[in-house]
């Protein structure tokens, strides 16, 4: 059972950053490709970006490309999103999960264990 926490959200101005983390226990951290999810009110959860175990592999929702990083230090058993260039549309509640696969994926259907998600408000 891996337990997932999420940290770094609140509240930001537009074309501000905020960086998310997530904080991996319970489990092989390098056993799991990661993923960052979010969910608007009234909206279907959505894929943002997700990262293999190694690191060396990572994709991106459209929406996010350019402005978003993902990455994880496996050491720390975490994993990060670094948003830039933020909009309003980005205002969601942002999820981890963790897929133990070795490829990336960008369906949640595929994603094992969840975080209970950080509330991330961009104004305008």
């Amino acid at each position: 059972q891996v337990h997932l926490v999420e940290s770094g959200g609140g509240l930001v101005q537009a074309r501000g950053s905020l960086r998310l983390s997530c904080a991996a226990s319970g489990g092989t951290f390098t056993n799991y490709a990661m993923g960052w999810f979010r969910q608007a009110p009234g909206k279907e959860r959505e894929f943002v970006a997700a990262i293999s175990w190694s690191g060396g592999s990572s994709v991106y929702a459209d929406s996010v490309k350019g402005r978003f990083t993902i990455s994880r230090d496996n050491a720390k058993n975490t994993v990060y999103l670094q948003m830039n260039s933020l909009k309003p549309e980005d205002t969601a509640v942002y999820y981890c999960a963790a897929d133990r696969a070795v490829w990336v994926s960008e369906r949640r259907y595929d994603y094992d264990y969840w975080g209970q998600g950080t509330q991330v408000t961009v104004s305008s």
